[in-house]
């Protein structure tokens, strides 16, 4: 479980409630009626915005978000090394023998195209396609978050509304301005929390973890085809990093010198 999603959703709500109780109390923050019109309203525009299977699904791509499922660069980088000198011993259809001690379906699927023999036009059309249908996958996941992250506030402002209209209509007695006018606030509050607490960050973090797929997947296919192209192993590791950011390229280096 990723501890950085969980942990700034707690100490945001603790912070929160803190606030709230060096100014009022927490009875004073909580409206039954605000409650339904937000989470209400607008999880029923979620379900507007998607087919029925869609929106169900975000239990799923919930449990992507949360889960601690760091793509490693580095480690792909150097399956791939091992790969290429496998080749350059033993033969392109000696690398059928290495799926075996990898995981990864995407890598595994690119092995065995070039141990068939595929064009490598091809090879590259195929596996550039899977990771192009992975992005849109990923983009509808995040989309999800993106319009509860929308709906919310917006009906958060509905139910602000429709408050000062009930806090307009006393406005003969004035004893009720001031709850009501809470009330109303109310109903934003909920709104922005939940949206920029919870939904948009998750949509950020679900954006974050795809473009580190995408990322990765990008490296086996340039490892992938530089193997099928016969290049050294070396020229293949160099070109490899180059997708990498200078710190993680120096802590290979580092690594590959002890």
């Amino acid at each position: 479980m990723d501890i950085a999603t969980i942990g700034g959703i707690v100490i945001g709500m603790a912070l929160v409630v803190w606030g709230i109780l060096t100014n009022s109390s927490i009875g004073a923050y909580i409206d039954a009626a605000s409650i339904i019109i937000v989470v209400g309203g607008g999880t029923a525009a979620y379900f507007v915005s998607y087919p029925l299977a869609r929106a169900l699904s975000i239990g799923k791509v919930l449990k992507k978000a949360i889960n601690m499922n760091e793509y490693g660069a580095a480690t792909i980088i150097g399956q791939i090394i091992e790969l290429a000198n496998v080749a350059r011993r033993e033969g392109l259809l000696a690398l059928e023998d290495a799926t075996g001690d990898i995981n990864d379906q995407f890598l595994q699927k690119g092995i065995m195209l070039i141990v068939d023999g595929t064009d490598p036009e091809l090879v590259q059309n195929i596996l550039e396609s899977e990771i192009s249908n992975v992005e849109d996958r990923h983009s509808i996941g995040s989309g999800m978050f993106d319009a509860l992250g929308t709906n919310f506030p917006a009906f958060g402002m509905i139910g602000t509304l429709i408050g000062l209209v009930g806090m307009l209509q006393s406005l003969d007695d004035p004893t009720t301005i001031g709850p009501k006018m809470a009330v109303a606030l109310l109903t934003t509050f909920y709104g922005s929390l939940l949206a920029n607490l919870i939904f948009i960050p998750l949509a950020e973090k679900l954006k974050y973890k795809s473009a580190q797929e995408v990322l990765v997947r990008t490296i086996m296919l340039e490892g992938l085809l530089s193997i099928q192209a016969g290049e050294n192993p070396r020229i293949i590791e160099e070109k490899l990093k180059s997708f990498l950011a200078p710190s993680i390229r120096k802590k290979i280096e580092a690594e590959g010198e002890k």
